[in-house]
């Protein structure tokens, strides 16, 4: 395990386009080159070079759009399996294809994985069957595992 301590004001020009601050009395590591830890928490990692907010970070922020899941999809998608439109009950309407989106339960809106979407809200609300999400991070891979 290779950690790098970097200065907050680096990090901060990759989040843009989320609504997220570091301080400077932060401590901000980057873990074998994939993974951002703040305060020795896993809170991004990249995803084909974008960075993308773990499930430790969203549990506190609401940083990306949400797509809530029902009960008997839970466990599957926390196996890491990717989001099949049936299993879907609800989305936020701002999604686009390509987004990230954080994968919630329905009865308790907890989050549960990170995907991708591979359509826009749009077309979802008009697909009946198929993958909607890519399944990137969930409850229990090694992503969540780690601690420091």
């Amino acid at each position: 395990m290779k950690l790098i301590t970097i200065r907050s004001k680096d990090l901060e020009k990759e989040l843009i386009g989320y609504k997220f601050e570091v301080s400077k009395k932060d401590l901000v590591q980057v873990m074998d080159d994939k993974i951002i830890l703040i305060n020795k928490i896993p809170s991004f990692f990249y995803h084909e070079k974008k960075l993308v907010p773990t499930l430790k970070l969203l549990i506190q922020k609401d940083l990306i759009p949400s797509v809530y899941v029902d009960q008997g999809a839970i466990k599957f998608v926390i196996k890491g399996a990717d989001i099949m439109r049936p299993g879907i009950t609800d989305f936020d309407p701002e999604i686009k294809k390509g987004n990230f989106v954080v994968i919630k339960d329905s009865q308790h809106k907890k989050p549960l994985a990170v995907g991708i979407s591979l359509y826009s809200s749009e077309e979802i609300s008009k697909l009946k069957t198929g993958i909607i999400l890519r399944n990137l991070h969930f409850l229990g891979d090694d992503l969540w595992k780690i601690s420091l």
